[in-house]
C-alpha cells in the first residue's frame, strides 16, 4: 500500500515539532536538498547593478596656459567673485580644487564643459 499526502499530512499533524524536524533532516540528506526558503529579496538588488549617482562633486585638477580664461569660467561657472574664483584656480597648485561639490550629475557636466572649454582639465568625483 503506497503512502498518500493525506498520510503524510495526518502525520505531521499528530507529530510533535521535535519528530517534523527530524522527518525534514532526513528529507534533506536523502535527497541532497536544503529546506531554507530562497532569499528573495537578493535577486532583484543583484540585477539593478549599481545605484544611480544623485550628488557629485566638480574638481579643477589642472590650469592649463590660459589662468585668467579658467578664472572668468570658474566665476561664471559658480557664481562666485572674481577673488574667490581666483582662489580656487590658485589652489591647484596643492592638488585638485574643489568648485563645486554635492551637486546634480546634470550642472556638474555643465560646469565641467565650460571650464574646460577655457583650457582647464576638470574631474567628476
Amino acid at each position: 500500500m503506497a503512502i498518500t499526502k493525506q498520510d503524510i499530512i495526518e502525520f505531521l499533524e499528530g507529530a510533535t515539532i521535535l519528530e517534523i524536524n527530524d522527518v525534514v533532516k532526513a528529507i534533506e540528506e536523502h535527497f541532497g536538498v536544503s529546506a531554507a526558503a530562497p532569499v528573495a529579496a537578493a535577486g532583484p538588488a543583484a540585477e539593478e547593478g549599481p545605484a544611480e549617482v544623485t550628488e557629485v562633486s566638480v574638481f579643477l585638477k589642472e590650469i592649463g596656459q590660459a589662468k585668467i580664461a579658467v578664472i572668468k569660467a570658474v566665476k561664471e561657472a559658480t557664481g562666485l567673485g572674481l577673488v574667490d574664483a581666483k582662489k580656487i584656480v590658485d589652489a591647484v597648485a596643492n592638488g585638485p580644487a574643489a568648485i563645486k561639490e554635492k551637486i546634480k550629475p546634470e550642472e556638474a557636466d555643465t560646469i565641467k564643459k565650460t571650464i574646460e572649454a577655457a583650457g582647464a582639465v576638470v574631474e567628476i568625483k
